[in-house]
């Protein structure tokens, strides 16, 4: 009965939370926002109305559902382009910063933990900020490659080194692991060829309108069994996750058929109802008590993230992308949480974190959440705004036509990808405005 009791008031949470961000005044927040302030809020720490061991199974599946949209959203080839070697530049120059940070930060004892804590500050939230940023248009054009491909390394590199150096074992049995998950994969992306493309495609257009849904259960089943894979082998789950987004995603490009009711029948079962899921469970685990007890720690670590992950990306992209959108991608690289939680659990585990630490991290990523994407989308809207602004004035009252600012804000917006591809460095990296 306490199971069902926390389901229901979490399934509440997660359908008024569209309400509350509707009747808010001023620019939407991101839900994801209310989710986590809501499960503080009716959690345990808070009104003690949900129990978090009540829904950990389906939060669990939450947080796959989150990496496997994200998977599906990375297309390996964009790793290999001009974004994808900058994507790799900045985390690399993460990792520096972040080796000196932790270095420092264990020279005085703020902390022992020196992998799980270096690695967290060099992760990024794409699962996260994938509806976040779709919802506030900022994943378009050649600004949403380099942040497709930013979030991408930021999620999938530090997950490979979880793999490699948290898991307890020894690196040659890890290194095994990744490799035998890898094959794994490689051998399901293969099954389109087995069964034979003309077949497939029959089944797809058969099941995807019926009852049977045949496309959807087996991108769950795709999902589970590399979960399933992952944690057999010893692996974090989220490395399943994302293997299985990417499967996904070279399944469905293999097939010629449209793929957009299978991609709104994922978006619906995730982020209709896992996902949220997810992230009220999220809040609802989180030591308030810890962190009000020790709070520098965490505003220290919700400035790491910032300087760590975000503030290279001003270094990084300086001849790609102009001042405000360096800004954004400042921002949007240094926002952060479904890892902060994995990391906490094994140093943890491992007895290497204490406790306060622990709390601190998965509370700055909390924050980042909370805060570091509505700066960037508060920033984007400024910027587009002002080219708005100057369009118009550019263009007078009598030009502007019945659209008014929305025709000059389009103006804007195909005036500026114009400049974007005359400025064209000879590395093929748009140069910077």
């Amino acid at each position: 009965m306490v199971g069902l009791q926390t389901l229901l008031v979490v399934t509440l949470v997660a359908a008024l939370t569209p309400i509350v961000v509707a009747a808010l005044p001023g620019p939407g927040i991101p839900q994801v926002v209310i989710f986590i302030l809501a499960g503080i809020l009716i959690g345990p720490q808070g009104l003690g109305l949900a129990n978090t061991s009540a829904i950990k199974l389906l939060a669990d599946v939450g947080l796959g559902f989150l990496f496997l949209l994200a998977g599906y959203e990375l297309d390996l080839r964009l790793l290999r382009a001009h974004a994808g070697r900058l994507a790799m530049i900045g985390w690399l120059v993460s990792v520096v910063i972040s080796v000196g940070t932790v270095g420092v930060l264990g020279y005085f004892g703020f902390l022992h933990a020196f992998v799980p804590i270096g690695l967290a500050l060099t992760t990024t939230a794409l699962g996260t900020l994938l509806p976040i940023l779709h919802d506030n248009d900022m994943l378009h054009g050649q600004f949403g490659r380099y942040v497709l491909a930013a979030g991408a390394v930021g999620e999938l590199f530090p997950i490979v080194a979880i793999s490699l150096f948290l898991t307890g074992r020894g690196e040659f049995v890890a290194i095994a692991s990744i490799l035998a998950v890898l094959v794994m994969a490689v051998l399901l992306a293969a099954v389109p060829h087995v069964i034979g493309e003309a077949r497939l495609r029959a089944l797809i257009r058969q099941g995807r309108k019926a009852t049977s849904q045949t496309t959807l259960r087996w991108s769950i089943v795709l999902l589970l069994a590399l979960l399933v894979a992952a944690e057999r082998f010893g692996l974090d789950v989220v490395l399943g996750a994302m293997l299985a987004g990417i499967v996904l995603r070279s399944w469905t490009h293999q097939v010629d058929v449209d793929l957009t009711p299978l991609e709104g029948k994922l978006d619906a079962v995730g982020y209709g109802f896992f996902i949220p899921v997810f992230f009220i469970s999220s809040g609802m685990s989180l030591d308030v008590k810890s962190i009000i007890e020790n709070p520098l720690r965490l505003l220290v670590f919700f400035v790491l993230l910032l300087l760590v992950r975000g503030l290279p990306s001003m270094l990084v992209y300086r001849r790609a992308l102009p001042v405000r959108q360096r800004v954004e991608m400042t921002f949007i690289t240094a926002t952060t949480m479904p890892l902060l939680i994995a990391l906490a659990v094994i140093g943890l585990s491992t007895h290497v974190m204490i406790p306060a630490n622990a709390a601190a991290l998965v509370g700055a990523g909390v924050l980042s959440v909370l805060f570091y994407p509505v700066i960037a989308i508060a920033v984007a809207r400024r910027g587009r705004t002002d080219d708005a602004a100057r369009v118009a004035a550019a263009t007078g009252p009598g030009m502007a036509g019945e659209g008014g600012i929305v025709s000059a804000a389009r103006a804007a917006g195909e005036i500026g990808d114009a400049h974007h591809a005359d400025a064209v460095d000879d590395q093929g990296a748009p140069a910077a405005e």
